[in-house]
């Protein structure tokens, strides 16, 4: 992918990675997968394991809410995402399956703009004493923060629920322009 995040409409790209969230009950780890057209989180998925279950699970949200169509699914060579069973469900989905370099963070900007933004409005402003408590700050961070409300510079100001909405608004009997999104 060459850091090119550029889509002309939703499901093209889409671009993924794992982070961690402290507890006092230990670490949970959340796997996103982010639409690199609209900035918006289709699948994740939080567990206290870093199996490839994990990504599995958040690929099979994306799926299942998605129509991906030879859609990208980009991310780093973390052994989950190189697992047979990971590359054998994104063959099963008709996703394409495609990797950065080995220890560039630059390769997955989007993923790391987006954790750098989980860690400042969520992550340190809060102390989880149970592990519940994260995944329902989580929950609500994601589905009734980011995806419907937040803005982002880079969509024109627009949240991506709001970004797709007028993408799916628009009449697109001709080819639409690549968007190109850098992470911010």
């Amino acid at each position: 992918m060459d850091r090119d995040f550029t889509a002309s409409g939703p499901d093209e790209l889409w671009v993924a990675d794992i982070t961690y969230v402290p507890t006092q009950e230990g670490y949970l780890y959340l796997a996103v997968v982010i639409d690199a057209y609209s900035r918006k989180i289709v699948g994740w998925e939080m567990a206290g394991h870093l199996r490839s279950e994990l990504v599995l699970e958040a690929l099979n949200m994306a799926t299942g809410q998605r129509e991906p169509e030879e859609t990208v699914h980009h991310s780093d060579q973390g052994s989950q995402y190189t697992a047979i069973a990971f590359g054998e469900r994104c063959k099963a989905e008709g996703v394409r399956p495609s990797m950065g370099s080995r220890g560039d963070c630059y390769d997955n900007a989007m993923c790391e703009s987006f954790f750098a933004t989980l860690e400042c409005e969520l992550i340190e402003r809060d102390t989880f004493a149970h592990q519940s408590e994260a995944r329902l700050s989580v929950f609500e961070f994601i589905e009734g923060w980011y995806n419907p409300e937040r803005l982002h510079s880079g969509i024109g100001y627009q949240s991506p629920n709001r970004y797709e909405e007028e993408y799916h608004s628009r009449d697109h009997s001709h080819s639409a322009e690549p968007h190109s999104l850098v992470a911010a």
